[in-house]
């Protein structure tokens, strides 16, 4: 699996308290990764999914935060250009959230995007 440096201006960021979210959810499997990608869904066009997984696809784009490793789905990385992912608290829930410059809509309940 080949690293790609992190560049701020055009890959996938995490926040600190992502990475730390991440992070812990890591530590009890061993060796796995977090891999984002969209797909088709809602009523504005695509959604965002996160997964863990044991190894990222042969052209998925890698970045490593930290000990998290985070593999962005070739097909996804162009709409997720600059998009940071965040975690934060709702009330006494907390969510992942992404700060994504790309999405020129949201559905009203904030599932789904779409981008120009």
């Amino acid at each position: 699996m080949t690293v790609t440096t992190f560049d701020p201006v055009s890959s996938v960021s995490l926040t600190a308290s992502a990475q730390k979210y991440f992070a812990s959810k890591l530590v009890k499997q061993p060796g796995k990764l977090i891999r984002l990608s969209t797909k088709e869904s809602g009523c504005t066009g695509f959604s965002y999914v996160l997964d863990i997984v044991d190894t990222a696809s042969g052209d998925d784009t890698v970045l490593e935060f930290g000990n998290v490793i985070l593999a962005v789905d070739s097909h996804s990385v162009a709409m997720l250009k600059g998009t940071e992912i965040d975690l934060v608290r709702e009330g006494v829930n907390e969510v992942v959230k992404f700060k994504n410059p790309n999405v020129v809509a949201e559905c009203g309940c904030g599932e789904s995007f779409s981008v120009s």
